[in-house]
């Protein structure tokens, strides 16, 4: 669980999820990144199951392959779900936070959110706690 600390998202996945992100455009991208305590660890893409500039949502059998099968055989003790370091997705043109639909289908409260903007270049990458329908800053760290 990350819980509300920052997010350590090395610099070798931050270039994944935004490669991944730019790939998707003109449509929002998205997927999960896998660690335990804060420690993004590895880089799982998703399909978007309502490809919209506007919109994400991580197909549901995508996202039933990255949990039980990729994150349950990485920590086979665990609950995949308490290995979710992060959710991330794009935004096509608006700013890096949180959309009201992006706060309604947050569906796990401990991940961080981490949302990549295309609304400037260079991409920018902010990550946010969403809980009981609030939306938190979270820092964003790229080593220890």
């Amino acid at each position: 669980m990350v819980g509300d600390g920052p997010l350590i998202l090395p610099r070798a996945l931050q270039e994944q999820v935004v490669a991944h992100a730019r790939a998707g455009l003109p449509n929002e991208a998205c997927g999960i990144l896998a660690g335990r305590d804060g420690h993004a660890e590895h880089f799982f893409p998703a399909v978007n199951g309502e490809p919209s500039p506007f919109f994400y949502n991580i197909d549901a059998a995508d996202l039933h392959r990255i949990l039980f099968q990729e994150i349950a055989a990485l920590y086979p003790d665990d609950d995949p779900e308490d290995c979710i370091a992060a959710i991330y997705h794009s935004h096509v043109s608006s700013p890096a936070f949180p959309s009201r639909s992006d706060v309604d289908i947050a569906m796990w409260p401990d991940p961080a959110y981490l949302i990549v903007s295309f609304g400037s270049e260079p991409p920018e990458l902010k990550a946010f706690g969403i809980r009981d329908g609030k939306i938190t800053r979270r820092e964003l760290r790229s080593d220890l």
